[in-house]
């Protein structure tokens, strides 16, 4: 009897370990039903079932950090770059060199391989053209105009504390006023007098725009894009004044537990047709050699962009002077 338990247990033993080898957990900051649908791709193609929780990039580097002892998950699929590149300064995540990283140019990934780029996409304003005409105002077409009077209490934006897009939003006004700080902050400081509120995500401006809660939000142009596509009357102006652009891209995190399933899943998203075919339903622009491309999705050459050093901004001493100084002179005076 006491032999056939041993072998019962030992046989549970086994099996919970294949389901355990069979799994990996994974951060994204991918639309969730963008997340769920190329997760469930990943799993259908390989076997691997992905866990995975969406956090903002600001929320994931958080995470992250509060878990360095002790990981909950293995790879971050996803994110605006300056926040991997954070990650990296951190001492959160660790590199990997994927058999696909030379199908991407250097440009686009960490020459250390702690990140790599998925896809690029432009800072854009969003109006929604309804509720534009009821209130009489015309949609913005610079970062100077969104400082007009006519749209106070009408802008809605992300929190730069959670928001990787909103944190661009702080480099790319950075960029747009020659590198000054004070003029940065003399620049955010009146924009603040015109935001409604701060979201967590990124791409909740852009959805509430679309309902027609507030008539002007600031995204990335994919996510504005996808509304429009879905019947939203809205119109998509990129500011003349020059704009910034996220590389969003895919780490391995430091210590997680399922190494082999995340380099397999890194793996695959960087090769499989279908994952590319996901991203360009969702009117995304791959960085990777040979990509398909929506011809509805807006690239970096159709518009002026701001000179970025992706380094810089993703740096952690960088980061959090900045995050300090918007929090104690913008964020917490609300």
């Amino acid at each position: 009897m006491k032999r056939g338990i041993a072998f019962v247990s030992v046989i549970l033993l086994a099996v919970a370990g294949l389901w355990a080898q069979n799994t990996v957990s994974a951060y994204t900051t991918l639309e969730e039903p963008l997340a769920k649908a190329l997760f469930e791709t990943f799993q259908t193609e390989t076997g691997i079932t992905v866990n995975f929780v969406r956090l903002s990039g600001g929320e994931a580097v958080a995470r992250m950090e509060a878990e360095s002892a002790n990981p909950q998950a293995s790879i971050w699929v996803g994110g605006v770059g300056l926040d991997h590149i954070t990650a990296k300064s951190k001492g959160l995540t660790t590199p990997y060199k994927s058999r696909a990283a030379a199908n991407t140019d250097a440009q686009y990934r960490d020459p250390q391989d702690y990140w790599i780029g998925l896809y690029v996409g432009p800072l854009t304003f969003v109006t929604n053209l309804d509720r534009a005409k009821e209130l009489g105002i015309t949609p913005p077409k610079s970062w100077a105009d969104l400082l007009k009077p006519e749209y106070k209490g009408r802008i809605r934006m992300a929190n730069p504390n959670t928001s990787g897009t909103a944190y661009n939003v702080i480099t790319t006004i950075r960029y747009v006023m020659g590198g000054d700080e004070q003029k940065t902050f003399d620049y955010l400081k009146k924009l603040d007098a015109n935001i409604d509120q701060y979201t967590k995500s990124g791409s909740a401006p852009g959805k509430s725009v679309a309902i027609g809660e507030v008539p002007v939000g600031i995204g990335y142009a994919h996510d504005q894009v996808k509304l429009k596509a879905e019947g939203a009357n809205v119109l998509i102006t990129a500011p003349s004044d020059g704009s910034g652009y996220e590389l969003a891209s895919m780490s391995l995190i430091k210590g997680g537990k399922d190494a082999v399933n995340a380099k397999k899943l890194y793996d695959w998203v960087l090769t499989s047709k279908k994952a590319q075919e996901l991203f360009t339903q969702w009117y995304l622009v791959l960085v990777a050699k040979g990509s398909p491309r929506h011809p509805s999705a807006l690239s970096l050459t159709e518009i002026r962009t701001v000179k970025q050093d992706m380094a810089w901004d993703g740096d952690k001493v960088n980061k959090d002077r900045l995050l300090k100084r918007w929090n104690d002179e913008i964020g917490s005076l609300r």
